[in-house]
């Protein structure tokens, strides 16, 4: 080792004092010239004159002193260094894997994730891709012996989801045996070795299904960027993003919205006719104006062009609370900021009970602000009445709790928890001090936790300029935003290339990061997938195995995706969950791309896309062909993302029509058209059960 680095370096002196004396390209001697002594190190020749035999002879290639690392070849099938994920009989599993599992496999092999302990992973520098395919109607109940798919999907809903079995053992990964697979479904066994239970995100207390998509697309953050200051990361605009200039009345809150997150009761809320006659007044509240919702709208004719408020008067308002009881709060301030950003109103007011705790380190209200106060909440409700007009919209965050504090109901509302949703779903809700952080990238509330708490001036300020920011951008900007990475954004970041992979680019674990494509139905620049390196939008699942197949090679000519492709694809293919009547139709706006086909060209005569076996047998020759197209160590994932979530939706459809009629007042329960009991209760934490429960392969090519 001594002798070869001093001839190393000793060469390397000679080439620069050639260079230095004007020769600037060394040349090749012959071995007749000079002799092969190796000793000589102040030799550039060859020990070969053959150039062709060696792929380029013994010349090496040097950058900032060290030689830079040759590509290796591809291991063969019978290579040592083959890669592979095997799971093992003898592994103790405790749970199901869920979907996160399945994507931190991926930032394993490929980036900086931890390694898994549910398989193992084998020569991790040599795999060259990874293909991960969510299909969503896949079901396990489908890999059972003697399935007769003419009569699988005539099951009702609630008992369909007796198919999913439950057994102390479900965890564990059943081996895949051709003969013992529906005909349609064997060529399974020759791709992957076994099925995995997958868990999907949800939450069983709640009875809430997470979205898969988000699940299996968004990184934790890593231990470093957790202890990173400042609050949430600031959000930017995705590749591709085009702002969609929105009146700010298309964000609010529809009557259902509000009565599911608990706002007071507006009369104009209720349908006209029995339950409107029947509607009594709350003790102490007060209602604005408004007689119908049809009484705000203004006419076109009397809008500004390109006014976004449409004609609208529009008020940011938050409160501040003191407890006058064990768990009951009071109003002490209000402060409401007109559109332009003026303060309209910012009083104090006494409560009519005594305080007995002015939590002064969240309110900022001491004894010595309320003594001398003599306005009173009733006071504060003339002013509101005298202020709302039909054509007001209040905005404000979680304004449910203001609202009730002010015992005052308005129709027209705009509450930045729900156009902002949580990235897991109501009922869980952001604070306004993270969606200031991650949206303004603006730090407020910072007085919490001190003697000068909240200030409701810059609370109401903002929601304000959230809900602007909202309109400048559109509405689907912000919304299902993950408090965790893009995947691919983990893997462009973090992405690592290995010695045996490492070309001319790159030395050995240099990251480098991994370039990636998402294939998906639909708009994709106004999604999850919108950070991909390349997004390939489709409107069938031929369009997505086009798509997949031009991601794993390359476009030919390398205008767009370079030849040989790219290291990481995700796709969706959908028909057999529109078959299956899977999709979710919860249509973020009303022409979003990526909701079910409005136009079912590939559906037969009969109305399906030719009857389950025939969807399922399509399916899997898609499967096999891009199986078939992949290059040598690569990992192949196929998932279902989640089980079937039909009986959960009836059930929750079922759940918020009673809850709207519940908290009607006036309402009887012997009146109600819908009752929800502890027995509904259980049923649907059942059905979520069933939801949660997917699918998954894992295989090598």
């Amino acid at each position: 080792m001594g002798k070869n680095k001093k001839k190393n370096t000793v060469g390397i002196a000679e080439l620069a004092a050639s260079i230095k004396g004007g020769n600037a390209t060394p040349q090749k001697t012959s071995t007749e010239e000079a002799p092969s002594d190796s000793s000589n190190v102040n030799s550039l020749k060859r020990r070969s004159t053959d150039d062709a035999d060696d792929g380029g002879g013994e010349w090496q290639t040097i950058e900032r002193g060290r030689p830079v690392k040759k590509h290796k070849k591809l291991p063969t099938a019978e290579s040592s260094r083959y890669p592979g994920i095997s799971f093992s009989d003898q592994a103790r599993l405790q749970s199901k894997i869920n979907l996160a599992s399945i994507r931190d496999l991926i930032l394993y092999i490929f980036a900086d994730g931890p390694s898994p302990q549910w398989v193992s992973v084998k020569h991790r520098p040599e795999f060259r891709k990874v293909v991960a395919i969510m299909v969503p109607g896949l079901e396990e109940a489908m890999f059972k012996p003697n399935v007769d798919f003419s009569t699988y999907n005539q099951l009702a809903p609630d008992d369909a989801m007796k198919r999913v079995a439950t057994s102390p053992d479900d965890y564990y990964p059943r081996e895949l045996k051709k003969d013992a697979l529906p005909e349609p479904l064997q060529p399974f066994a020759d791709i992957f070795p076994h099925l995995w239970p997958v868990r999907a995100p949800g939450d069983d207390k709640y009875g809430k299904l997470h979205s898969p998509v988000q699940a299996m697309l968004t990184a934790p953050l890593t231990k470093k960027q957790t202890e990173k200051k400042g609050g949430a990361k600031a959000v930017s605009d995705p590749q591709g993003w085009t702002d969609q200039r929105t009146r700010v009345t298309e964000f609010l809150a529809t009557a259902e919205e509000l009565m599911e997150n608990g706002f007071p009761t507006h009369p104009a809320m209720l349908p006209k006719g029995e339950r409107r006659e029947k509607f009594q007044d709350k003790e102490g509240y007060v209602y604005t104006r408004v007689e119908n919702l049809e009484d705000g709208t203004v006419p076109e004719a009397g809008i500004q062009q390109g006014s976004i408020t449409a004609g609208r008067d529009v008020y940011a308002l938050d409160c501040e609370m003191c407890m006058t009881g064990e768990s009951e709060y009071s109003l002490t301030r209000i402060s409401v900021v007109s559109w332009d950003g003026e303060v309209v109103v910012d009083e104090l007011v006494k409560p009519d009970k005594p305080i007995i705790n002015y939590v002064t380190q969240y309110s900022g209200i001491t004894k010595e602000m309320i003594d001398p106060v003599n306005t009173t909440l009733k006071d504060i409700q003339n002013k509101l009445l005298d202020l709302l007009t039909p054509c007001s919209i209040l905005l404000g965050h979680s304004l449910d709790s203001d609202l009730k504090a002010m015992q005052l109901a308005h129709p027209f509302i705009i509450d930045t928890s729900i156009i902002f949703p949580h990235p897991r779903g109501p009922p869980l809700k952001s604070s306004l001090k993270y969606l200031a952080s991650k949206y303004l990238n603006r730090e407020v509330q910072k007085g919490g936790g001190t003697p000068a708490g909240h200030d409701s001036i810059e609370d109401a300020k903002t929601c304000l300029d959230l809900v602007k920011k909202k309109c400048e951008k559109g509405k689907a900007w912000g919304a299902g935003e993950s408090s965790g990475e893009s995947l691919f954004k983990r893997l462009a970041r973090s992405g690592t290339a290995y010695r045996a992979t490492a070309g001319p680019e790159a030395t050995g674990g240099l990251p480098t990061g991994k370039t990636s494509a998402a294939v998906d139905w639909g708009d994709l620049a106004r999604t999850t997938c919108n950070a991909a390196t390349f997004t390939i939008s489709c409107k069938t699942d031929a369009d997505v195995e086009a798509g997949i197949l031009r991601a794993i090679r390359g476009d030919p000519d390398g205008l767009e995706i370079p030849g040989g492709g790219v290291d990481f694809v995700w796709a969706r293919m959908r028909e057999l969950e529109a078959l299956q009547g899977w999709w979710n139709r919860n249509k973020l706006v009303s022409d979003d791309a990526a909701g079910p086909p409005l136009v079912d060209a590939d559906k037969d005569e009969e109305g399906d896309y030719g009857g389950l076996e025939q969807c399922l047998t399509a399916l899997v020759q898609r499967l096999q062909r891009v199986h078939a197209a992949l290059p040598p160590c690569t990992a192949l994932m196929v998932f279902s993302g989640t089980g079937d979530p039909r009986e959960m939706s009836r059930l929750q459809a079922m759940q918020g029509k009673f809850k709207k009629e519940y908290n009607t007042p006036g309402s009887k329960w012997d009146q109600l058209s819908v009752k929800w009991t502890d027995k509904e209760d259980q049923l649907l934490r059942q059905a979520v059960r069933v939801a949660r429960s997917g699918i998954g392969f894992i295989g090598v090519k």
